[in-house]
């Protein structure tokens, strides 16, 4: 595996994390409303959640990829494909109407609970299995380590990046709050992530197989 790749990686699951989407905003919004230890538990439960779909991606395409370079490269099309829908989404996104209690009530749940909230809600997101069979294979190469290995090492840096950006929003939250409802905030993240993933379709589309 090739350190430029890794770095690619990490930088474009970073941003991709960051952009608003269901996980991130409900992080927020939790941490907002009941505080963040909270956010930071359903944070750790996404982050694990991340394990399952990683290998499923894994053990499910990898088999595919080593016995046909055709196939490898129809996933990578099919990946930009779908990073060109999701823009295409993005587009299309409206502000969403989120109503929060500007007082925070005080959380005597055990994490352990709100830890299996956040991995179930990953686990059983459909979406979120799409778009890791979609991404985890723009990165592999057919060329490098055994490429199960290698969808599980990227699973992995995207697990503990999600986490530390998902925990950086619930630590944040209080400042982040007032951005909650403006428009603007929400205009601005809406293009960004058009931006960020049609530029992701483009790169993938166009790259050397």
């Amino acid at each position: 595996m090739e350190i430029e790749l890794i770095i690619s990686f990490i930088g474009t699951s970073v941003l991709l994390s960051f952009m608003p989407g269901p996980d991130n905003i409900f992080v927020l919004t939790q941490s907002i409303t009941n505080g963040q230890k909270t956010g930071i538990a359903i944070s750790i439960g996404l982050s694990l959640g991340v394990l399952i779909h990683t290998l499923g991606a894994a053990l499910g395409l990898s088999i595919i990829i080593q016995k046909s370079a055709l196939a490898f490269s129809v996933i990578k099309y099919l990946g930009a494909a779908y990073m060109f829908y999701l823009a295409y989404l993005a587009i299309k996104e409206k502000k969403p109407s989120l109503i929060i209690q500007t007082s925070k009530t005080k959380n005597k749940n055990n994490v352990i609970p709100l830890i299996r909230k956040g991995f179930l809600m990953n686990v059983l997101n459909p979406k979120v299995a799409l778009f890791f069979i979609a991404f985890l294979p723009q990165f592999v190469t057919p060329h490098g380590i055994n490429i199960t290995i290698q969808m599980i090492i990227f699973g992995l840096i995207f697990m503990v990046q999600a986490l530390l950006v998902f925990s950086l929003i619930s630590i944040l939250s209080g400042k982040l709050n007032r951005y909650i409802n403006n428009p603007k905030f929400w205009n601005t993240t809406k293009w960004s992530k058009t931006i960020v993933l049609s530029i992701l379709g483009l790169t993938l589309a166009t790259a050397k197989k």
